[in-house]
């Protein structure tokens, strides 16, 4: 493979731009060991140390064949290369006990990553591996019978940052709210509605009242259990079209939807369809007659089930005894929809750990069906938020507004902004992107199946891990640049240098941008992003620093050349952490 100062090609097994060094050095070492290229490749690995290389090849799968220490192959290996068989990019190639330890060309390998970097731009990472293989993701998905509470900000911001990182890699993508617009909750909230008043057209907060109707509800059927009966044959007058129960259920699902738009409009968030559960209603008898014609179907207790029992999983309850729908039998009806209309390659649920047996049971009835693109369908689970006081509760009304929450953000960060930076232009719109960036960033840097502790004095530090900090990092890129009084060129002008093992270090973790974006995009992970700009802040701010012991080591430093090479370093890394920003959905202000 050539390597070209405009980018290299990458390969659908590894998109870094880095690759095409390692696939050069792997060809020359499988003709020196006698190994297959691609188990060379897929051997190669990184040195404990950066002062032994930056390529490892361990010769221990060689040494049973040769009947032949692994210290004595590697000599033999090594022996093999000579200044003219020395693969592009590679500088030396030495033995080191078991291994052969390669050192790349830095100055080669540098300019090929960032004149990548700089000519793709915020276009850097993307890849074409979707192409043809749509999407479908379930997210969010609040209940309109209920606030949408902070609870609620995980399948959010997770789900939508999914989304952005499948795009990213080519796929269709389409975003769907399922709506929980179909329940018995409503029938329980109907009931309230009877006995304690409705939101009406002059009520200041109708979300407010809602949720403590529903909260009301709740308290009196501890001491009065017909109140549930009650809920239920509200409910089932709703499922059977009722015009009163209709008219409840219009104005409580508006009230609900009123909200959620606010809150969306705050995260920046967009769906493609909003079908919530009630949209399947005309379509859940096709359903059940799907499952009866494949003999699927029996009767427990005059319910209608598929016994999953040869699977260690309860009956999968498709209608109740008085003939109304469950959430499996809506979910079934959405996936069939969902195929039928999209085609789609994957779908994926992002809904807390908690319901992993009933995606378990969607799952296999949709196999048992001998539905071939069951297979797509994965469940996408993620871990509580958690506060000192316990786990909340909406039925107990211990609930914390999502959007209080994010507001009271914003206020947090125009109070530091006024006392740190009061001139700063832009107040309100950086208090904004901050405020709710710390919020979301906080979530996501955190494997989305381990809890998630919710602590003002960590969301908003500025020098921890999290929003705030990568926000400031990146504004000091930016204020690096103006200050420079120039643009960088759009590539490592010729004769220029980085020799710094910083700026190695830089420059080797912004080759590793696609495949971070692949890996979080097979397994659904966006803290992988997370973790990943977090570590090139970090490693970008000890460069920086450099700058205050030495004059020579600051990035807009006296020599011209190494002035120009370093501008295009930080600029590479300044479009780096905006794109994994972004793919996160946490904004970049320019100035802080």
């Amino acid at each position: 493979m050539t390597v070209s100062r405009e980018g290299t090609s990458v390969t659908e097994k590894d998109p870094s731009p880095l690759h095409a060094f390692k696939q050069e050095a792997a060809t020359a070492l499988a003709r020196a060991s006698g190994l297959d290229a691609g188990m060379v490749l897929e051997l190669l690995q990184a040195p404990p140390r950066a002062d032994m290389g930056d390529l490892a090849f361990p010769c221990f799968a060689l040494a049973k064949e040769r009947k032949t220490a692994p210290p004595v192959i590697a000599k033999e290996i090594a022996a093999a290369f000579s200044a003219t068989t020395l693969p592009a990019g590679v500088a030396t190639v030495q033995p080191a006990g078991p291994y052969v330890n390669l050192t790349l060309d830095r100055d080669l390998v540098t300019r090929t990553i960032l004149d990548h970097v700089l000519s793709r731009g915020q276009a850097y990472g993307d890849q074409d591996i979707g192409r043809g293989k749509p999407v479908v993701i379930d997210y969010s998905s609040p209940n309109v019978a209920k606030p949408f509470g902070i609870g609620h900000l995980r399948s959010t911001v997770i789900g939508a940052a999914i989304v952005r990182i499948l795009r990213a890699l080519g796929h269709e993508v389409f975003g769907i709210n399922h709506l929980g617009d179909w329940g018995t909750q409503f029938g329980k909230m109907m009931v309230a509605c009877q006995k304690w008043g409705t939101p009406g057209p002059d009520d200041p907060d109708p979300v407010k009242t809602t949720f403590e109707l529903y909260v009301r509800f709740h308290q009196e059927a501890e001491s009065d259990p017909s109140l549930e009966e009650e809920g239920r044959a509200w409910f089932a007058r709703l499922e059977q079209g009722d015009a009163e129960a209709r008219r409840y259920w219009d104005l409580l699902t508006e009230i609900g939807k009123k909200e959620f738009a606010r809150i969306y409009d705050k995260l920046g968030i967009r769906f493609e369809h909003f079908t919530g559960e009630s949209f399947y209603n005309d379509k859940l008898d096709e359903t059940v007659d799907v499952l009866r014609k494949k003999g699927l179907l029996t009767t427990s207790q005059e319910a209608q089930i598929v016994d999953l029992s040869a699977w260690d999983m309860p009956p999968a309850l498709m209608k109740k005894a008085d003939d109304s729908s469950l959430y499996l039998t809506r979910d079934l009806a959405a996936l069939f929809y969902r195929y039928e209309t999209f085609r789609f390659h994957r779908a994926l649920y992002v809904v807390g750990m908690e319901q992993t047996l009933h995606f378990r049971q969607l799952f296999k009835v949709a196999e048992l069906l001998g539905l071939e693109w069951a297979k797509g369908c994965e469940h996408v689970p993620f871990g509580l938020i958690r506060f000192k006081d316990g786990k909340m509760s909406t039925r107990k009304g211990k609930v914390i507004f999502l959007e209080e929450v994010l507001d009271r953000a914003v206020e947090m960060v125009r109070g530091i902004i006024a006392e740190k930076n009061p001139d700063l232009e832009n107040k309100d719109e950086v208090a904004r992107e901050v405020g709710i960036g710390a919020i979301v960033f906080n979530d996501l840097k955190h494997r989305r199946v381990k809890d998630v502790q919710f602590d003002w004095s960590e969301i908003l530090n500025f020098d921890g891990k999290t929003g705030p900090y990568l926000q400031y990092s990146h504004a000091r890129i930016g204020s690096i640049l103006r200050k420079a009084g120039e643009e960088p060129p759009a590539r490592v002008p010729e004769g220029a240098s980085l020799s710094l093992q910083e700026e190695w270090d830089l420059t080797l973790r912004l080759a590793d941008l696609p495949s971070v974006l692949r890996a979080a995009g097979n397994e659904a992970e966006p803290s992988l992003v997370s973790t990943y700009i977090l570590d090139l802040a970090e490693v970008f701010n000890r460069y920086y620093n450099l700058g205050g012991k030495d004059p020579a080591l600051r990035v807009l430093c006296e020599d011209p050349d190494v002035r120009q090479a370093r501008l295009c370093l930080v600029r590479a890394v300044e479009t780096v952490l905006k794109k994994g920003l972004s793919l996160l959905g946490v904004g970049t202000p320019e100035k802080m």
